[in-house]
This record gives C-alpha cells, structure tokens and sequence, in this order.
C-alpha cells in the first residue's frame, strides 16, 4: 500500500494522530515537504521491511538523483525539529476552516464538502467564479457543478484569507 503524502501533514493534524498511526497503515508513503514548507523536499518512508532493499536501486533508476540531496534533505532537520511540520499543516488547516466560516452565510456561496484540512471546496455561481478569477487565482474542481477549490497553505495568514472573503464578496454582488 503506497500512501501519498503530499497533504499526509494536514491529515494529521485534522485527525490530531501521530506520523507513525498513519504511517501504521502503509506499506510505503511519502513525507510531504514541498506544500509544508520545504522547497522541493519529499521524503520516502519505507515501512515494509521486505521492500527497503530495492529502493535504492528504483530510486536510481525511476527517479532524480540529485548530487546535492544533502541539501535538500536538510530542509526536514527543520521540518520535524519540534513538530514544526505539524504546526505548519494545523495553520493551513485554520486558514482553510477560517474562510470557509467567512463565506458560511454567504448567499450564493455553498461549502459542499466538510473542511477537514487545508481545502475549501465550494459551489459559486458561474458568473461570480469569472468574476473572482479576474483577481484571484484558484482551481475549478468541477466546471459542469460550479465547484471550486480553495487551498490554504503553511505560509498564508489571516490577512490573506481576508482579502480573499473580500474579494469573493465583491464577486458575490456583481
């Protein structure tokens, strides 16, 4: 069982569990840097003992061999040195439930999925996802439905989040 982390982070601090509870359940994952903080970090957890022998190999093989992975992999010293990785994935969490609280009583706008990390997914009309788009940049996750996807991330603040409510209430209006 492979289990990609790229937002592994986030999960766990929804579900307020350890690394090694999710990791429990895998028998590979990656540690996701890169959307915690990092710049281009990813880090590959074995758990299957039976698998760790061919990783060096495959890794040579199906992926970038960096000559300066030290580097780069100096970016997790800082990540998990006091949980700074979970702390950082909890912020993105706050901001993604802070804006989706910010358009709850929003006419027009509907969160259609629970916010249970660092996405908002929300229902606009047509007109007012043009309009907020002229501004903003953001994912339509289901263009037939009118869905959107709103992202948080470990660096945005509260300020951000609020420039964006108004923005989406000017879109709202129009």
């Amino acid at each position: 069982m492979f289990l990609d982390g790229a937002r592994l982070a986030n999960a766990i601090a929804y579900l307020d569990c350890s690394l090694a509870e999710l990791a429990d359940c895998a028998d590979v994952l990656t540690f996701g840097g890169t959307k915690n903080g990092a710049v281009g970090a990813e880090a590959l957890i074995v758990m299957g003992a039976g698998l760790a022998a061919d990783v060096p190999y495959l890794r040579k093989q199906q992926t970038q061999l960096t000559s300066k992975m030290r580097f780069v992999a100096a970016q997790f010293g800082a990540l998990l040195h006091d949980e700074l990785w979970r702390a950082n994935a909890a912020h993105a969490n706050a901001m993604a439930r802070r804006l989706a609280d910010g358009v709850g009583d929003l006419e027009g706008v509907e969160i259609v999925y629970p916010v249970q990390a660092n996405a908002v997914f929300a229902r606009l009309r047509p007109r007012h996802i043009a309009a907020l788009r002229r501004e903003w940049t953001f994912h339509v996750w289901d263009e037939r439905e009118s869905v959107v996807r709103w992202m948080t991330a470990f660096d945005t603040t509260a300020d951000d989040v609020d420039a964006f409510l108004d923005g989406i209430r000017a879109a709202a209006v129009r």
